[in-house]
């Protein structure tokens, strides 16, 4: 005797929000901004090391940082790490760093920060 296996059509409602574009501020950080600069630095960062196929002790020696560092680093780890040190790390890998300072667009409520590695 073959048992027949019945569906049930249930529909619950879905709600989609377009994110922001920053994770952070979706969850409600105070500190989005700093937090998804750090998160993007530390990307490129870690871009580097991996174009330049370099351990994490040898990273650790160029950049001047113990290799846990640099793991914590690899892991997106970052509260022990100012954006200004991020954008250290990065010059000492042989990356430029440019900053670039322009008016905010008419359609956007405040100014924001935004780092695009090239």
């Amino acid at each position: 005797m073959a048992m027949r296996k019945t569906r049930r059509a249930t529909k619950a409602a879905e709600t989609i929000t377009r994110g922001t574009g920053n994770v952070f501020a979706d969850l409600g950080y105070p500190d989005a901004e700093e937090r998804q600069t750090k998160l993007r630095l530390a990307y490129a960062i870690n871009g580097v090391i991996s174009r330049k196929r370099l351990t994490q002790a040898a990273a650790a020696g160029k950049l001047g940082i113990n290799q846990p560092k640099v793991s914590a680093l690899a892991n997106y780890k970052l509260e022990g790490f100012s954006v200004e040190r991020l954008m250290t790390f990065l010059t000492a890998l042989d990356q430029d760093v440019e900053i670039v300072i322009k008016n905010k667009a008419r359609s956007k409520s405040s100014g924001r920060i935004s780092v695009v590695a090239a």
